[in-house]
């Protein structure tokens, strides 16, 4: 019989960006669940810093942490590899991390920082992560976006931000891709047990571009994100997605607010879909086609 306490348990739960913000609240939430949680982190000390809080908070030990910077593909490809040594199962998989540069950045790759973070990087390990998940099934894909898709914006022939870098643009592009990402990846799994869903977490009261801005600027964002949710509010709609049976099965939808909502009409055009994905795999190496 299963622990009503528990509705999670057995169950591995992998994050990305799960050190702070969104990522650790619902990296927290499903940990008192009962999730066997694996956070992602790119620096190892506010990593294994998190892991220890939430631990303590969850009376959970069972909260693993790997080490990987998802502007790297190489990194990423470790992750993976990582993963498949300690873990025979993953029954979801959060794409959580994000980042909003207000300048122009490039990875190590030679690509643009926010179309690898926010779209490149989900996009690999999603796919170096498949067959894991698929033997896993029931299997959840779940996909941070953000409400920024809206503005409907994406350039094929642009998608690395060259020919002139506005951050809000960009961000925007990368989560619109991500948004046609996974709608053209649920299609994919469809048969397989494992689905894939995107959602917007609210406007969250995080430090996601605050890094780059001067003390002026700082000071600035600080006012303006005391109107934003907490963290643990925004992780509300991603643990849902991660464990309810109300979802079970349910794929190819974005929610807002644990709600299934329309998303901007450009990411339901199939034609674009495919064409992101064939980009996507170019730019990572991988040889998945169009299916």
């Amino acid at each position: 019989m299963p622990n009503i306490q528990a509705p999670m348990q057995g169950k591995i739960c992998m994050i990305t960006g799960a050190n702070s913000g969104v990522g650790k609240a619902t990296a927290l939430g499903l940990a008192k669940m009962g999730a066997t949680v694996v956070l992602v982190s790119r620096d190892r000390a506010r990593g294994e810093e998190a892991q220890r809080e939430i631990k303590a908070q969850s009376s959970n030990h069972a909260i693993d942490l790997l080490v990987a910077d998802l502007s790297s593909q190489k990194s990423i490809r470790q992750l993976a590899q990582d993963f498949k040594q300690h873990y025979s199962q993953l029954h979801v998989l959060i794409n959580n991390a994000g980042v909003f540069p207000l300048t122009k950045r490039t990875t190590v790759d030679s690509l643009d920082m926010t179309f690898a973070v926010n779209q490149l990087a989900p996009f690999l390990l999603t796919n170096l992560l498949l067959d894991v998940l698929k033997a896993s099934a029931p299997a959840r894909i779940v996909n941070v976006s953000s409400n920024s898709h809206e503005a409907n914006y994406l350039q094929l022939d642009d998608l690395q931000s060259e020919k002139r870098y506005r951050p809000m643009r960009a961000y925007g592009q990368s989560k619109l891709a991500l948004v046609l990402f996974t709608y053209e990846l649920a299609r994919r799994l469809e048969g397989t047990g494992v689905t894939a869903n995107g959602l917007h977490p609210g406007f969250v009261a995080t430090n996601i571009a605050q890094r780059d801005l001067p003390l002026p600027g700082r000071l600035a964002a600080s006012l303006i994100f005391r109107f934003g949710i907490s963290p643990e509010e925004g992780a509300k709609t991603s643990i849902y997605l991660a464990s309810s049976p109300d979802v079970e099965g349910i794929t190819g939808k974005y929610f807002v607010r644990s709600v299934p909502k329309m998303s901007a009409p450009l990411t339901y055009d199939k034609s674009l879909q495919q064409q992101l994905w064939q980009a996507c795999a170019e730019l990572t190496g991988l040889n998945v086609g169009v299916a």
